[in-house]
């Protein structure tokens, strides 16, 4: 029996990818393992699975800014190493896939230490940390974006992102009755990730007058950004979090706005969702997600609002020519030859596997 250990974690973005293609793998009679920490979010999502065993190590958080935690962080590392490299050699996988995150780093470098042949997955525009440090031990690196495949060395291969089967299986009619939207108007949905995205929650409700008459408007809005008094607004829907009907709100949906996390736009590009992105500007994270959306307007994919420019009179008007040019998005979209990654990211793991 053919064995893989997967890790990756520290957010739900380290994590999906790795749900999406294990499945392929338990079905075609592998022996699944995951790797990730006692307190992660990969643990979360991974331990309700039926056949993937979780193994808990000790990490470390790889931080660019000061923080009095960095001084004791790399022994955590280095614990999670030796722990990692022990777990190589009594699994003895034919090959590990990372999706990064900081959990990763100890556990490529126990792959390394057993000869175990590591792919790893890079999301956004540029590599996060800990693909950085883990690059030269891997076989190969799977990437979101063409530009980084370019820019990320001859280990780099353009596969775009896993992505889950069950979001293709949405039901327009479902999706509607759920939101409690009769279909004569099209729907505007509003995703800022697990988190929300607070200003641009409070743009899109600044322009609501501006918008309802001409969309439903669903926003998911993160874990506790509920405004209840618009409750009872006529075409607008708040909701903190969607997880089993969120296959159902995309089949309703005709445009969205969204944040520009890589995965994000991996299942609008999938989905062939035209959308307005409003990046995190760059004080707020690495600057990735400013590369990712100017990707997708350079490609055709998507508009972008940059959040300092963002008013609600801004973010209204940018919706009206997304709607309007919403066609040719699509088009654009649809002759993307990689809007799925699953299957290309698959087919590489097995390449690799010893």
């Amino acid at each position: 029996m053919k064995k893989i250990v997967f890790t990756g974690g520290g957010t739900a973005g380290h994590v999906t990818p790795n749900l999406a293609i294990i499945p392929h793998f338990l079905q075609a009679g592998w022996d699944v393992h995951y790797i990730g920490i006692r307190e992660g979010i990969e643990r979360t999502l991974v331990t309700p699975l039926t056949g993937v065993t979780y193994h808990a190590i000790h990490s470390g958080k790889l931080r660019r800014y000061f923080d009095v935690k960095n001084l004791t962080d790399p022994f955590r590392v280095v614990q999670g190493g030796f722990e990692a490299a022990r777990l190589m050699r009594r699994i003895a996988p034919n090959v590990l896939f990372s999706k990064g995150g900081f959990v990763s780093v100890p556990v490529v470098y126990g792959a390394w230490l057993h000869r175990i042949p590591a792919v790893l997955h890079e999301s956004d525009m540029t590599p996060g940390l800990a693909n950085k440090i883990t690059a030269p031990l891997s076989k190969a690196i799977c990437t979101t974006f063409p530009e980084a495949a370019e820019t990320m060395g001859a280990k780099a291969v353009y596969t775009g992102t896993p992505l889950r089967a069950e979001l293709f299986a949405g039901d327009r009619a479902k999706g509607l009755a759920f939101l409690g939207f009769n279909g004569q108007k099209p729907v505007l949905t509003m995703m800022g990730g697990s988190s929300g995205a607070a200003s641009v929650n409070t743009a899109l409700r600044a322009a609501l007058d501006t918008l309802l008459p001409r969309f439903d408007i669903a926003h998911i809005c993160g874990k506790n950004n509920t405004d209840d008094t618009l409750t009872e607004k006529a075409g607008y829907r708040q909701l903190e979090y969607v997880s089993a009907e969120l296959a159902d709100i995309f089949a309703a949906t005709d445009i969205m706005l969204s944040r520009a996390g890589a995965n994000a736009l991996s299942e609008l590009l999938a989905l062939k969702k035209p959308a307005l992105l409003v990046p995190y500007p760059r004080e707020a994270s690495r600057g990735d997600q400013i590369l990712n959306a100017s990707s997708f307007e350079k490609r055709g994919f998507s508009r972008v609002l940059q959040q300092e420019n963002m008013t609600a009179e801004t973010l209204a008007n940018e919706l009206s020519t997304l709607w309007a040019k919403k066609d040719d998005y699509q088009h654009a979209m649809a002759r993307e030859p990689l809007n799925n990654g699953t299957a290309k990211v698959i087919e590489i793991i097995e390449q690799y596997a010893k």
